[in-house]
């Protein structure tokens, strides 16, 4: 199903352009580390959500998208599970398995109010980062001689990608007054953010894999993205330490 990339290593350019992108990326990284946490829960929309009261379906719409689109941790899992996928229906099996999983864990752990340390999560969700840019790269089939099952690695991903958002919503102090059906609407949202970031993804990698460069350049960019998601890793486990 994904095509991983093989002797990325022995192109000298290469190597020189990745450890110099991973130099950036880092930085950028640690730039963006003071506002990382309040990524999830703007300040306005949490003073907002915890004085209202009954079912507001538009505004729960709303916050689930923004969520998606703007969390750099869901994006970059979601380039990552799509960056070999060339059909269409291999696109939708693979997204349909990680909506099905975010979607389990984000309603329960928020219904049942599931006490979990977003540091821990949002961790675990850097290490999905880092598992799916290692499985383009072919490391597994290098490492342990055989594939592992990606359609089922994305599913548990997605569990851990809902539980992250749980810790999120848990945040907002929603009212039980209109509960499931602003977690629902919420849930939409999601996965509306998650079809606008997708389509996105899309359209600009048609372009990119049209490209003589796409496989070269295609090594570099999962290097990057395997640097962001250690560092996200870094970060969150720094964050549950000194917290």
């Amino acid at each position: 199903m994904t095509t991983p990339l093989r002797g990325g290593v022995s192109h000298g350019q290469s190597v020189r352009h990745t450890l110099l992108y991973a130099a950036l990326v880092a930085l950028s990284l640690l730039l963006l580390a003071g506002t990382a946490a309040a990524h999830a829960v703007a300040e306005g929309d949490k003073g907002y959500i915890q004085e209202i009261t009954g079912i507001h379906l538009i505004p729960f719409v709303y916050l689930g998208a923004k969520h998606m689109v703007t969390g750099y941790d869901h994006v970059l899992f979601l380039f990552g599970v799509i960056f070999f996928l060339y059909r269409l229906k291999h696109i939708a099996i693979y997204v349909s398995l990680f909506a099905i999983g975010h979607s389990t864990t984000m309603l329960l752990g928020v219904y049942y109010g599931w006490n979990v340390s977003a540091y821990l999560i949002d961790a675990i969700i850097g290490l999905s980062v880092v598992y799916k840019a290692l499985d383009n790269l072919g490391a597994f089939q290098r490492w342990l001689g055989f594939q592992p099952n990606t359609r089922l690695a994305t599913l548990i991903f997605g569990f851990f990608h809902g539980l992250g958002l749980a810790t999120k919503i848990l945040e907002y102090d929603i009212a039980e007054d209109g509960l499931v059906p602003n977690l629902l609407a919420f849930n939409v949202g999601v996965e509306l953010g998650q079809l606008i970031a997708l389509a996105i993804i899309l359209i600009a990698m048609s372009y990119w894999r049209k490209t003589s460069g796409f496989l070269r350049h295609a090594y570099t960019a999962n290097v990057l993205m395997m640097t962001a998601g250690w560092l996200l890793v870094g970060y969150q486990l720094t964050g549950y330490f000194v917290s």
